[in-house]
């Protein structure tokens, strides 16, 4: 008799470090696509003329705004970090268990570390 599981819990999954890398690489890559209708309206408003470009600064410096900018910039980050470990992993590079975990833990690392650092920086 097959013992399937009849339902599917997400949150009981425990995904290794390189597997929990690669969900996020693909959720930041949604987060990035799905803002870039709102981020393209926003240059296109700043550009207009300057009070367009008054309206799009001060829409975005709004205490509300600030938190889904890092996002944003975590999700660039993270997915450029992790694309680039997955190009080189493509390449046959950095596919030992070892080096594998270390990648993945440098992504998990440098996305957030950077994003706060390039925000605080910014703000």
């Amino acid at each position: 008799m097959n013992k399937r599981p009849k339902y599917l819990n997400p949150f009981k999954i425990r995904l290794p470090l390189p597997g929990l890398v690669s969900f996020l690489h693909r959720v930041s890559g949604v987060l990035l696509f799905a803002a870039i209708p709102l981020l393209l309206a926003t240059l296109q408003l700043s550009l207009l003329s300057a009070e367009g470009f008054e309206s799009a600064r001060q829409s975005l410096s709004g205490p509300l705004v600030k938190p889904v900018l890092i996002l944003l910039l975590w999700g660039g980050l993270h997915h450029f970090f992790a694309g680039l470990r997955f190009l080189a992993m493509d390449m046959r590079l950095g596919l030992e268990l070892g080096t594998a975990r270390k990648s993945s833990l440098l992504v998990m690392v440098l996305s957030p570390a950077l994003a706060i650092l390039i925000g605080a920086a910014l703000w």
